[in-house]
C-alpha cells in the first residue's frame, strides 16, 4: 500500500507496492462498504438473512485481516513486504471469522457447545486480536483483558468479598469466542454498525473542504475580540466536533490552523495548546454526534439517540463555557487583542462560500432527531449529502483520487476502532463470565457505606486512572457494567449514572501522563508536554467537577420542569464564570490571592443542587451574594483605579 502523509500514524504502516498495495486498500476500504450497506440494510432487500453476529464477523475478520497485511509486527521490520507468519495471521483471521460467519445459523442454537473446534478457534481468536491490539494501540489494553479473563479463570481464589466462580479455559474460550455478550458484542456492534458511517462523514465532509468553512466562519464570529485566536479554536472545535467526535482527529484538522493564530497573537505557546487540545477534547460531549461512546450509552440504556443528545446539551455548553471564559480572560490579562478586520475573512463571502455545508448537518439532525432513524442510517445520509453538497461547485468538488484518499484514511481510522471494541468486548464478556459484572455493585456499595458522594470520589478515581491508558469508549464501555449499577442502586438516576461515567471516562484525553489530545496538540505548538498538560486540565476544569452535580441536578441533563432546568443552568453558568476569574487571577483587573480563593469556593457552593435541600439553597444563594459582591466591588475598583476595562465576548 502506498503511503498517503495525512494518514494516522503511518510510521506503523508498511508500503506495499503493486498488487499487494492495491488488495491493502481494498481491505481497508471493504469496512466502510460494509458498514453503509448493513446501514442501508440492503441484506433485507435483496432477501439475504443474516444475523448480527455474521456481519459483525465479516468486519472483524476484515479488519484483523487488514492489520496483519499492512501493520509491521515491529517498528524496525522491513516496510515493503509482507512476512510469512503474518499471511499465517492473515488466513487464520479468515478461517475464524468465517466459520462464524457461515455455521452461525447452528451455532445459535447450540451456543452451550464445547466442541473442540470451537475451543481452538476461539483460542486463536483471542490471541488474534491481542496480536492486533498489540500492533494498533500497544499493550495495554491487552493487560486489561488479560486480567479481567485470569480473572474470569481463577476468580475463586480471590478473597472475601471479591471471591467468584471460576470458569474452564475451553468455557472461556468458546464464549469469548461466539457469545454476542463478548467479542461479537455491543462495542464491535455500535462500531461497526453506527461509527463506521459517521466516520464517513466526517471525512466526506473534510474531502469537499467543508472544515475549511467552519474556521472561517469562527474566525468572523470571533475573530476581532480580544483573544480571538484562542476563540476561533474553541469555537471552530466545537463546530468541528458536532461532526467528528474525535478529539485527536479535531486537534489534527483545527489545530495546524488555530494554534499558530494563538502564539502570533501572544499566548504562550503551551496555552495555545492546551486550549486547543481542551476545545477539541469537547467534541466527544457535544451534540449532535459525540463520538462512539454516546451511541454506546444509548444502547445500554436502551433510549432513542436523540435523548441522549439532549441530555448533553446543557453540560457540552457549559464546557464550552468554561474554556472561552478563559481564554477571554486570559486575553484580558495579558492585554491581548483580537486579529485585524483586514485579516479576517468577511461573512457574506463566507456564508456565500459554504451555507451549503448546512445542509450535512440539518440531514443528520433531522434524521437523529425527528425522522428516528438508525444512527448508522442518519451518518451515512449525511455523508451523502455532504458529498452532494460538494459536487454542485467545481472549487469543492473532490477528485477521484481525492475519494480513494479519503477512504484511506478513513479505513484506518476504522480499523483502529473495530479492533479497540473487539478487545473490549472481551474485557466485557469476561466481566459477564466471571459474575464480577453483577458482583462489582455490591463491593463498591460495601467500599463506600451506601455513601452516594464516596461511590462517585471511587468512580472518578477508577476512570481518571484508566483513562490515563485507554480510549473513553472502553473505559465506558466497563464501568456501565461494573460501576453504573452500583449508582443507580443507590438512587442515582440512570441517566446522570451513566454520564458522570462519560465525563469520568472522557478526561483521558487531558490528563496526563497520558492524555492523547494534549501530546498531538503539544507536538503542533512544540510545546512541553507537562506544562501543556496542565494547563489542559485547567482549561478543562468544569470536566471535572460538574459531573459531580449530575445526580442532585437532573436539570443539567435537561429532566424536570422549566424552573429546575433553568435554575440549574442559571447557577452553573455563574458558578463556571467564577470559577474561570479565580483560576485565571483576573477580572477587570488582576485578583489578589484571597479573592481568588474566595471565588473559586464559591464557585462550587453555588452549583446546582436542588435536591439536596433548603440547607443547600441557602449555600447557593449566600455563595451567590459573596460572587455579585466581590465582582461589584472589583468592577468599581478597577473604573476608580483607571484601569482600562475592556470588552470581552
Amino acid at each position: 500500500m502506498s503511503g498517503d502523509p495525512e494518514t494516522p500514524k503511518m510510521s506503523r504502516y508498511r508500503t506495499l507496492q503493486g498488487p499487494l498495495a492495491r488488495l491493502g486498500e481494498v481491505m481497508l476500504i471493504a469496512p466502510l462498504l460494509i458498514g453503509s450497506l448493513w446501514a442501508l440494510q440492503v441484506q433485507n432487500w435483496v432477501g439475504l438473512l443474516l444475523f448480527k453476529e455474521q456481519f459483525l464477523a465479516i468486519m472483524l475478520g476484515l479488519a484483523l485481516m487488514a492489520t496483519f497485511m499492512l501493520v509491521k509486527p515491529r517498528p524496525g521490520a522491513n516496510p515493503t513486504r509482507v512476512d510469512w507468519f503474518d499471511w499465517i495471521l492473515v488466513v487464520a483471521s479468515g478461517v475464524c471469522m468465517g466459520y462464524v460467519l457461515i455455521n452461525y445459523n447452528a451455532i445459535v442454537h447450540d451456543l452451550a457447545s464445547l466442541a473442540p473446534e470451537r475451543i481452538a478457534l476461539g483460542g486463536v481468536s483471542i490471541l488474534l486480536v491481542f496480536e492486533a491490539t498489540r500492533r494498533l494501540v500497544g499493550w495495554t489494553l491487552i493487560w486489561v483483558a488479560l486480567f479481567f479473563l485470569a480473572y474470569a479463570a481463577f476468580g475463586h481464589l480471590m478473597p472475601g468479598i471479591f471471591a467468584v466462580p471460576s470458569s474452564t479455559f475451553e468455557r472461556i474460550a468458546v464464549y469469548s469466542y461466539l457469545d454476542n455478550g463478548a467479542l461479537l458484542g455491543v462495542p464491535i456492534d455500535v462500531a461497526a454498525s453506527t461509527i463506521v458511517t459517521f466516520i464517513l462523514f466526517g471525512g466526506v465532509l473534510q474531502a469537499v473542504k467543508g472544515d475549511t468553512f467552519i474556521t472561517d466562519l469562527a474566525l468572523v464570529a470571533m475573530g476581532r475580540f480580544r483573544g480571538g485566536p484562542a476563540k476561533v479554536s474553541v469555537v471552530a472545535s466545537t463546530l468541528f466536533g458536532t461532526v467528528s467526535g474525535s478529539a485527536v482527529s479535531n486537534v489534527a484538522v483545527v489545530g495546524p490552523i488555530s494554534i499558530p493564530m494563538m502564539t502570533k497573537a501572544g499566548y504562550p505557546s503551551h496555552q495555545a495548546a492546551a486550549v486547543e487540545a481542551v476545545s477539541s477534547t469537547g467534541g466527544q460531549i457535544m451534540p449532535p454526534v459525540m463520538g462512539i461512546t454516546a451511541f454506546l450509552m444509548a444502547d445500554f440504556l436502551g433510549v432513542p439517540y436523540a435523548d441522549i443528545v439532549l441530555a448533553a446539551l446543557i453540560p457540552a455548553l457549559l464546557y464550552y463555557a468554561a474554556v472561552f471564559f478563559q481564554v477571554d480572560l486570559e486575553a484580558g490579562k495579558r492585554g491581548l487583542k483580537g486579529l485585524a478586520l483586514a485579516d479576517l475573512p468577511k461573512l457574506l463571502p463566507t456564508l456565500k462560500e459554504g451555507i451549503v455545508f448546512v445542509i450535512p448537518l440539518c440531514v443528520l439532525i433531522y434524521g437523529v432527531m425527528i425522522a428516528y432513524w438508525s444512527p448508522g442510517l442518519a451518518g451515512l445520509a449525511a455523508a451523502g449529502a455532504a458529498l452532494g453538497v460538494g459536487m454542485l461547485r467545481a472549487r469543492n468538488r473532490p477528485t477521484l483520487a481525492g475519494l480513494w484518499a479519503m477512504a484511506l484514511r478513513t479505513g484506518h481510522t476504522v480499523l483502529d476502532i473495530l479492533v479497540m471494541t473487539a478487545i473490549a468486548g472481551l474485557v466485557i464478556g469476561a466481566l459477564q463470565l466471571s459474575g464480577l459484572s453483577f458482583s462489582m455493585s455490591f463491593i463498591l456499595v460495601e467500599l463506600a457505606g451506601n455513601n452516594v458522594v464516596l461511590i462517585l470520589i471511587i468512580t472518578a478515581i477508577v476512570c481518571i486512572i484508566l483513562g490515563m491508558a485507554l480510549p473513553t469508549a472502553v473505559i465506558y464501555t466497563m464501568l456501565a457494567v461494573l460501576v453504573a449499577p452500583a449508582l443507580t442502586q443507590l438512587g442515582v438516576d440512570q441517566m446522570a449514572a451513566h454520564f458522570f461515567i462519560f465525563y469520568m471516562g472522557m478526561l483521558s484525553m487531558i490528563t496526563p501522563p497520558v492524555c492523547f489530545a494534549t501530546f498531538t496538540a503539544a507536538s503542533i505548538a512544540r510545546s512541553g508536554f507537562w506544562i501543556t498538560s496542565f494547563s489542559g486540565m485547567r482549561f478543562g476544569i468544569v470536566a471535572y467537577i460538574l459531573p459531580f452535580f449530575f445526580p442532585f441536578s437532573l436539570g443539567l441533563l435537561m429532566q424536570g420542569g422549566f424552573w429546575d432546568v433553568t435554575l440549574s443552568v442559571a447557577t452553573a453558568l455563574i458558578g463556571t464564570w467564577a470559577l474561570a476569574c479565580g483560576l485565571v487571577g483576573y477580572f477587570t483587573r488582576p485578583l489578589s490571592i484571597p479573592a481568588r480563593a474566595i471565588l473559586m469556593l464559591c464557585a462550587l457552593g453555588v452549583m446546582p443542587s436542588p435536591t439536596l435541600g433548603q440547607t443547600m439553597l441557602i449555600l447557593n444563594l449566600v455563595c451567590l451574594g459573596v460572587i455579585g459582591a466581590l465582582f461589584a466591588f472589583e468592577w468599581f475598583a478597577a473604573r476608580r483605579g483607571g484601569a482600562q476595562v475592556t470588552e470581552a465576548i
